[in-house]
């Protein structure tokens, strides 16, 4: 049972005169409908995941709209589908995560804004930066730049970010740029309403078929000799015809303030948290009504030179509030007002951070410097004293935790889910390395990246999604002992099979590929793949409890096809044979590619599928038996290795209730859901034999409630008075 978007779709059938109210990202899928789009297509992660599985599960809504919609392997083939637009006028969208998604897709983006679009391109990238992030810290903007396309980044504000959607489609035909439409984290699950319009059936779609191609036009190719004529065309045609287009419809927005002196260029999607800093000066309403003069840039490239040399004109100073380094629209700005001869004093990241996110309390430093030095009647004795006082509370929390714990309070990252099918693998290896020795493990993308904290700390680079068989290339000829690499399905599909695998096997390296097979793309939202198994065994009623991604050889028969000879297939859960096949595949003779495919399903659809089952049978009185794990507390001795081999959230520590013994002893807490992953380390680390394996059985039958009075007796008889 996978995660459900039925209510999201009812809201993406929403016409003209009808409320929207949802989620940033909901907005911008309603967004691309209303402008007509004919395809869309991309790569699931966060911030923007539910994009393309709210249009999946759309399927037959999209069919009505004659709306194409791709699940694409990767980042590059969901680029790739943008060239429908290159000779027809077709609207397509496609959406990625962030710079490592634009990263991938590069190449056919290069190949893509060489030519230019005819029909409206829109490329919907989540853009993770800052504190909340999950990827490395860089910005989409250096591709706008360098390759030619339009970058929008709107105020965080549903009504605009829809209007932004369907002018970066007219835009893009404008200018024939392709247009980014870049969306902050909190952009996406920012919340509100707008005034939907009826959805927009392209004249050419699935339903209205092309009877024709194109006529062949070798200047629509990204080819020599006519490449360089399209570096002529960027700049001569199509960045003036969009500085045209942006000026006359007035995408960038100015808000007026009665400090007329002074003002503030912000990009857009910084918007809301510059009101919010604006407010503790005094100098905002919650309404967004500001005293200072702003000027947000919904659209950041290309920048208009008339705004902004407008709008610095004949002020005391401007600053420009810029988010990550290196800061490319501050430089443009500088250049602009030098050119243009207006000496207006330009403040950015003097006065603000360098780098990281831009939050209140950081834009609150920056204003206070800029008010400081030039209108410091306006700046409010209350904010230095608040800067200070979050200052002086954060040493001394710091202080108290130190003075009470002898040590500052430990760092708390993320970890694998209750039940992961992938802690056991990592506690199998931590056991492997007591007898092959210590191994360089090339990690990768994806849940069991998670490995790199503690109690594993495994991973000794992480290169990008599939790569990871790829980067121990140059490392293990230099090794005297063999190097793992670790991805998931998903990395597999995405970059590992030819990145990794295919050169592997023409190279003829000896190396250990552990590849887990957990049926999804897990860490983007437990997403299908050509590897998921299909629905007739995950709605196999007869056994929901049972794992089922061995009912897919997809991996499998692809890795003999291509030539692997060495090929082991594990369960995850079997901890000593786990083991056992790594010591193999580290000490085995044969010299070549060794493939260790570990099956688990991810727990997380797993119980999807488990629970609603479960209640069913409950609500009809049925007999439902469930597994919990126990530690007995008489026999735990507190060593405690069965928590540092583990890494299980349940598994934890409470007070020994001998008042003879001082350790604290292991115990399950609520959430355990029956894994089996304690006793089998248990038993494949030799441990104390303190667990136990409990069944709770709920509406038993007759005779298991009387066996269970009968052996309640009897232990009552045994126990001591």
């Amino acid at each position: 049972m996978e995660v459900s978007f039925s209510q999201e779709i009812k809201s993406l059938a929403l016409g003209q005169g009808q409320t929207f109210h949802g989620e940033g990202i909901l907005a911008i899928t309603k967004g691309l409908l209303q402008s007509g789009v004919a395809y869309v297509g991309g790569y699931q992660g966060a911030p923007v995941s539910h994009l393309l599985d709210v249009m999946v599960q759309a399927k037959p809504y999209m069919d009505q709209l004659g709306v194409h919609v791709e699940a694409c392997s990767n980042e590059a083939s969901a680029a790739a589908m943008l060239g429908a637009s290159i000779h027809y006028p077709l609207r397509g969208a496609v959406t990625w995560k962030s710079i490592v998604g634009t990263n991938v897709a590069a190449d056919a983006l290069s190949n893509l804004s060489s030519p230019g679009v005819t029909g409206g391109v829109l490329i919907v990238v989540g853009e993770d930066y800052g504190e909340g992030a999950s990827v490395i810290q860089e910005r989409t903007h250096a591709y706008a730049l360098k390759s030619g396309m339009v970058l929008l980044d709107p105020r965080p504000e549903l009504g605009r970010m829809v209007d932004m959607v369907e002018h970066g489609f007219a835009l893009s035909e404008a200018s024939n740029m392709p247009a980014i439409l870049e969306l902050r984290i909190r952009a996406c699950h920012v919340r509100g309403s707008f005034q939907a319009k009826d959805n927009r059936i392209s004249k050419v779609s699935t339903r209205d078929l092309m009877d024709e191609p194109a006529a062949f036009n070798y200047e629509r190719l990204a080819h020599p000799p006519v490449t360089f004529r399209h570096e002529k065309l960027k700049s001569e045609q199509r960045v003036p015809a969009a500085r045209q287009y942006i000026r006359e419809h007035q995408l960038n927005e100015l808000f007026a303030g009665k400090h007329s002196d002074l003002g503030i260029v912000v990009q857009g999607g910084l918007y809301n948290t510059l009101i919010r800093t604006l407010q503790q000066f005094g100098l905002a309403d919650a309404f967004g009504q500001t005293d200072v003069p702003l000027l947000v840039l919904n659209v950041t490239y290309p920048l208009v030179p008339e705004e902004l040399s407008e709008f610095c004109i004949g002020k005391r100073a401007v600053l420009m509030v810029e988010e990550g380094q290196p800061e490319y629209i501050e430089q443009e700005l500088a250049t602009m007002l030098r050119r243009a001869n207006i000496p207006t004093p330009l403040h950015g990241k003097d006065m603000l951070a360098l780098a990281g996110e831009y939050s209140a309390e950081v834009m609150a430093g920056g204003l206070e410097k800029f008010l400081r030095r030039y209108r410091s009647e306006l700046l409010p004795a209350t904010v230095p004293a608040w800067l200070q006082g979050n200052r002086d509370r954060r040493a001394a929390i710091a202080t108290e935790i130190t003075k009470h714990s002898g040590q500052p309070l430990p760092a708390r990252p993320p970890g694998m889910c209750i039940g992961c099918p992938e802690r056991p693998v990592f506690s199998a290896l931590k056991l492997a390395q007591e007898q092959v020795g210590q191994v360089h493990i090339a990690g990768d993308i994806g849940c069991h990246a998670l490995a790199t904290f503690e109690p594993f700390s495994f991973g000794h680079s992480i290169l990008g999604y599939g790569m990871s068989l790829a980067s121990r290339a140059g490392v293990s000829p230099m090794m005297n002992r063999r190097v793992l690499s670790v991805m998931g399905d998903g990395g597999f599909w995405h970059n590992g099979l030819l990145t990794g695998v295919q050169s592997a096997l023409f190279n003829g390296d000896d190396a250990v590929l552990l590849i887990f097979k957990n049926g999804y793309t897990s860490a983007t939202g437990t997403q299908d793949i050509i590897s998921t198994p299909g629905d007739e065994a995950k709605n196999d009623a007869s056994d929901k409890r049972a794992s089922v991604v061995h009912t897919n050889q997809t991996i499998e028969t692809t890795l003999k096809g291509l030539g692997v000879q060495w090929l082991r297939t594990v369960t995850t859960y079997e901890v000593e044979h786990v083991r056992r096949t790594l010591i193999d595949a580290f000490t085995s003779d044969f010299n070549g590619l060794k493939v260790i495919i570990a099956e688990g399903e991810c727990q997380l659809e797993r119980q999807r599928r488990i629970k609603p089952w479960l209640a069913s049978l409950l609500k009809k009185g049925k007999r439902v038996e469930r597994v919990k794990y126990g530690v007995d507390e008489d026999v735990c001795n507190g060593d405690h290795a069965c928590i540092r081999l583990s890494g299980c959230p349940t598994l934890t520590l409470k007070d020994n209730p001998d008042p003879l013994k001082v350790d604290p002893v292991a115990t399950v807490i609520d959430g355990c859901v029956g894994c089996g992953l304690c006793g089998a380390n248990a038993h494949a680390a030799t441990l104390c034999p303190s667990f136990y394996r409990a069944e709770v059985v709920q509406n038993p039958s007759w005779h298991e409630r009387l066996l269970a009075s009968v052996r309640r007796s009897v232990v009552r008889a045994l126990q001591p008075a």
